[in-house]
């Protein structure tokens, strides 16, 4: 580790003190009275790592620097890549893959605790005798697991079917901010898990990725048209750098259930911050009541 990552961030403060902010938060299109029982606000940040081919160690170390500063930010969460701690080394899958109880994941554990953080993001995981999944955790401050979810959708392209178990349910985790559907990657290209995801009660969802060039304008267009269409905060972590002759291209961003982008990160190594204030969203999804007008008498989900 070479000094601090660059910051992306939504206040002043940054780990270079002459570095500069690239995007700053848009204003609000619609105010709202305070939800009841919701945390009205919510800092995240998201960890845009150039992630080291097959080095979980070496990935682990980049992680807790990551950590260390989210929470010196005051943040709440912090997500993470897919497949954060050895990329897509799928053909050595059975060595890296642990159970979520242990290895990779009980250092993760660890770390959640020492911060004070929810950390989310996925890595390979022992699904069965000889079976590995592409698995995301959600770990809790106490290091407990609140939540496990396995990609659904596995991306042929980069031959994912061929080394990896496909999970078999969708997860919904209840959070003091609300709902939270989780999902990685390809996931994104299905509507239909998202819209799953909204009528199960789901304001959020956090989809750790590894996006490549030249698909950068679907990965920033479905992003928006997922938040737009189920009027739900999407948080997603997509990481940057070369590996396994793809260039990933960042752009890892927090868009709001208007398609506003709250934070967008560029193509370098990065911690993106940002607070999430869920005051909008009542009168978001009042103002064009979908979820009132569905017509779920003439097709099917």
């Amino acid at each position: 580790m070479h000094g601090a990552y660059p910051v992306h961030a939504l206040r002043t403060t940054s780990l270079h003190s002459n570095e500069k902010l690239v995007t700053e938060r848009k204003p609000n299109l619609l105010q709202s009275p305070k939800t009841t029982g919701i945390s009205m606000k919510l800092t995240v940040s998201l960890a845009q790592m150039d992630i080291v081919f097959g080095k979980p160690l070496e990935n682990l170390a980049k992680v807790r620097h990551f950590a260390a500063a989210a929470a010196k930010r005051g943040s709440n969460w912090l997500v993470l890549p897919e497949l954060w701690s050895t990329a897509y080394d799928l053909t050595n899958a059975g060595e890296h893959a642990t159970p979520t109880n242990g290895g990779i994941f009980a250092e993760i554990a660890t770390l959640a605790q020492q911060h004070n953080l929810h950390i989310v993001g996925s890595s390979l995981a022992t699904l069965g005798t000889a079976q590995f999944g592409n698995t995301l955790t959600w770990h809790q401050p106490d290091g407990t697991i609140a939540a496990t979810y396995s990609k659904l959708h596995l991306f042929r392209l980069m031959d994912e079917h061929q080394y990896l178990t496909a999970g078999d349910a969708p997860q919904l985790v209840e959070t003091a901010w609300g709902r939270v559907g989780l999902g990685i990657c390809y996931d994104l290209r299905f509507p239909e898990l998202f819209r799953h995801y909204a009528l199960a009660g789901a304001t959020m969802m956090i989809l750790p990725s590894e996006w490549p060039h030249p698909r950068r304008m679907h990965w920033r267009t479905l992003l928006r048209a997922r938040a737009i269409e189920n009027q739900m905060f999407m948080i997603a972590c997509n990481r940057v750098g070369e590996g396994g002759g793809n260039q990933f291209f960042g752009h890892s961003a927090i868009i709001d259930p208007w398609g506003e982008t709250i934070i967008e990160g560029g193509e370098q190594e990065m911690l993106l911050t940002a607070e999430i204030n869920f005051g909008r969203l009542p009168n978001v999804r009042s103002k064009i009541p979908i979820f009132t007008d569905r017509r779920p008498d003439v097709y099917k989900l």
